[in-house]
């Protein structure tokens, strides 16, 4: 290890290797993410997809960590099973959504339409839900520690203050 002397002191200097993970944002369209969905890929992390429809479609068990989804349409989609940890869901559609069993921990889910979305077993914890909207929506057994619920409609149609 080199040796260096500043001001009357000697120091070793060490080489130290840091590794960053950046966060990949992926741009795609809802064809090319149905297709290889239907040919068994799974892992869509960081995928940017504002503002498409995924109406009704079905991604059980996809890895959409980080996914930027803001005013996505995915109302009554197959979401179950999903890694939405971290993703921005901001505005989103997800009426009548299966997100059961989802891990939703620290999404974005601010304005978030989720009248009856079935939400049991999800992971919400940290999730920011401000003034979203939960009227009818599934909640047994979903973890909701420390989730920002400010102005959030819960499913018995009272406003969380």
């Amino acid at each position: 290890m080199p040796i260096s002397q500043q001001n009357g002191m000697v120091s070793e200097q060490k080489d130290i290797k840091i590794s960053v993970k950046r966060s990949m944002t992926v741009g795609m369209d809802v064809d090319e993410l149905l297709s290889r969905y239907a040919s068994g890929e799974r892992d869509f992390r960081g995928v940017l997809l504002r503002g498409v429809d995924l109406s009704g479609c079905n991604l059980s068990g996809a890895n959409l960590k980080g996914a930027n989804l803001h005013r996505a349409n995915l109302c009554g989609a197959n979401l179950s099973g999903a890694n939405l940890h971290r993703a921005y869901l901001s505005e989103a559609n997800l009426a009548f959504a299966d997100l059961s069993g989802s891990l939703l921990q620290g999404a974005n889910l601010a304005k978030a339409n989720l009248c009856g979305a079935d939400l049991s077993g999800a992971n919400l914890r940290v999730a920011f839900m401000w003034e979203a909207n939960l009227t009818e929506a599934d909640l047994k057994g979903a973890n909701l520690d420390e989730a920002i619920l400010t102005q959030t409609i819960m499913p018995n149609g009272k406003t969380h203050q």
